[in-house]
């Protein structure tokens, strides 16, 4: 009876939610210090699974303003020299006159062609709009812009060109409302009140949807008066079709050039609300005056092209879903290597459009989906889900709801997303880097591969203890292992075994294998294989021994000889286990078990402790 209930105890396992629950503590704290945090302790073994990411492009590039037109003729480049192929322009010659004529200059002398009044504009549109701070970057200790890359990008533009302090800026205006982003109107704002008491609405946005909504645009002289005013009134031209035209090409030359493009304008009103009753912003956008457009460039993030190489060899399928156009998101893709030959490009706005069956067709082809909105971003994520895909998504603002919330795993930013964003995911990268995701797919597969190994080691021990237990108290009316000792082999099962095989470290080595649906299961061809060649390789050696252990030792029957025996058979099973425990770090036919096992110290000295009980338990315990 004794034996029965013990057997019982042993058989049942306790340890997988043991093996699950330790392998998920241990990978959660180890992320951290690769600036991933769990939030959800599931969704780091559903990483494991992942087959499409959606990422937008907040964790894969960082940007700069490298060129711009300021009004419409003067063109500016970064390091002119160097980047001619950004401007279509002759370069300004100091001493000409006029203003009708299209001339580039060096970034670096934009104040030199800028009166006052039209510098205290563009710094305005720039400080004022924009939800952007600086602050002590922990890693440096110097100071940085935080927040939205695009607002961040202009903010150090304005600080490059020694510009009044942006905190200076942002304080002295008086802000009446704020006009927060929009996918739909692709634009944010602010509305100020003027010291003559008038308000004026700034507007920050895509180029070609707001340069169609201006009427006007800031003149800027060659040779400008500096002794004016700042609180001057600012020149300003109407836009004929020749100036619309010039505009319009501007935007396809640095789109041509990976560039995004940043319009900034105003609107001068007598009163707020207009006409004192509530407004849409249709009525309040139109009629704008264009004050520069800025073109921002997308340098890819150090390592992101190899993160994105890693993940594809991985078997994980990235997606990038941008508001940009087709041509800036084409080249931003192709020079991450998202975009690959064979791949599909979409603006949102046509994909929306698409029927089931055709989007069904589309989507696993689909790397690129410019133009896109929220919903659409939506709409992809719940067909990828529709096709078998385990899907993750990452965002970093309230527009991003409605993907995160369809996905399977949801990464947000830790530095340029909302709090809102934050609590809605699964998982933080706290960098903003795209690479992380890569670190959390290792980390996820490695707490899987914990869990199977476990798996592995659990079922082929506990089917040995089964089979042997029964058949010698059937044959013999005697078990061949005591309460005791079955007890101690459960321990080194759900316990040592546990601590053991949860433990393990993540490598590379577990992206250079693609996923494979089979591998979903926890159960797999290989492992199967595995344990029933070890449980029956062990059940055969064990049963040797206690029913021939006298004749291979040459002892007789006697109540000394039997705890011999018993003893050899039971430290036989010990050692088989604890080999075994070598034989289960694999899931794979490769034949090195001994692959990394260095790097794990908790593997090494549960191993001594399972050797050291065939010291413990001498004959004389039985």
């Amino acid at each position: 009876m004794i034996i029965c209930v013990t057997l019982i105890g042993v058989a049942v396992p306790e340890g997988p939610a043991l093996a699950t629950s330790l392998a998920l503590a241990f990978a959660t704290k180890q992320t951290i210090a690769e600036n991933v945090l769990v939030r959800v302790l599931g969704s780091c073994e559903t990483t494991a699974n992942i087959s499409v990411v959606c990422t937008d492009k907040a964790g894969i590039l960082a940007q700069r303003v490298v060129a711009g037109s300021i009004g419409v003729h003067a063109k500016f480049v970064r390091n002119l020299q160097e980047n001619s192929t950004r401007t279509n322009t002759p370069v300004c010659e100091q001493d000409t006159t006029g203003i009708t004529s299209d001339y580039s200059i060096d970034q670096s002398d934009i104040d030199t062609i800028l009166s006052p009044q039209l510098k205290l504009l563009l710094n305005q549109s720039i400080t004022i709009n924009s939800t952007a701070f600086e602050d002590i970057d922990p890693k440096t200790n110097e100071l940085t812009f935080v927040g939205s890359k695009t607002e961040t990008a202009l903010l150090q533009f304005a600080k490059d060109l020694g510009w009044e302090n942006w905190k200076e800026t942002w304080e002295s205006a008086r802000i009446v409302q704020m006009i927060p982003f929009s996918s739909e109107r692709k634009a944010t704002g602010v509305v100020v009140r003027l010291r003559s008491g008038h308000y004026r609405l700034f507007l920050k946005g895509a180029s070609e949807i707001l340069a169609e909504k201006c009427t006007r645009h800031v003149v800027v002289s060659k040779n400008p008066d500096q002794n004016q005013h700042p609180d001057s009134e600012i020149e300003t031209k109407a836009i004929d079709e020749t100036t619309r035209d010039n505009i319009s090409r501007t935007i396809i030359l640095y789109a041509g050039r990976t560039l995004r493009t940043i319009a900034l304008c105003y609107r001068d009103f007598e009163s707020w609300p207009p006409a004192g009753n509530e407004v849409s912003y249709e009525d309040l956008s139109r009629d704008m005056t264009l004050v520069a457009i800025t073109a921002i460039e997308h340098p890819v993030r150090p390592g992101v092209r190899e993160a994105v190489a890693v993940c594809h060899r991985a078997g994980v399928a990235i997606k990038m879903c941008t508001v940009d156009n087709v041509l800036t998101a084409r080249s931003i893709a192709t020079e991450c290597g998202i975009y690959t030959t064979g791949g599909i490009i979409m603006e949102g706005p046509v994909f929306r459009t698409l029927d089931p069956h055709r989007r069904m067709e589309v989507v696993p082809r689909l790397q690129v989906l410019a133009r896109s909105s929220p919903e659409d971003k939506r709409i992809l994520v719940e067909t990828l889900r529709s096709l078998g895909e385990i899907v993750g998504v990452t965002g970093n603002g309230a527009e991003d709801g409605p993907a995160l919330k369809a996905a399977h795993v949801r990464f947000s930013m830790g530095i340029t997303g909302t709090e809102v964003t934050k609590e809605a995911s699964d998982i933080t990268l706290m960098d903003d880097n795209f690479g992380s995701i890569v670190r959390a797919i290792m980390w996820g597969r490695c707490v899987h591969d914990a869990v199977r190994k476990f798996l592995q080691f659990l079922i082929s021990a506990n089917i040995t203890v089964i089979i042997i237990t029964l058949l010698s108290a059937v044959s013999q009316n005697d078990a061949v292992l005591s309460a005791v000792q079955l007890l101690w082999i459960n321990i080194i099962m759900d316990t040592f075994a546990t601590l053991a095989l949860a433990t393990d470290p993540a490598s590379r080595s577990l992206l250079d294998r693609r996923l494979d649906p089979s591998r979903r299961r926890l159960l797999t061809a290989d492992m199967v294989k595995m344990i029933l060649g070890q449980s029956a390789f062990q059940v055969i050696v064990l049963l040797i021994f206690h029913f021939l252990g006298h004749k291979i030792l040459g002892l007789d029957c006697t109540d000394e000889g039997n705890k011999i025996v018993t003893t050899l058979t039971f430290n036989t099973f010990v050692f088989s286990q604890i080999f075994n425990l070598f034989n289960c770090r694999r899931l794979d036919n490769k034949l090195n078990v001994f692959d990394g096992i260095l790097r794990n110290k908790y593997f090494i000295v549960i191993t001594l402790i399972g050797m050291s009980s065939a010291f413990v338990f001498q004959k004389k315990a039985f």
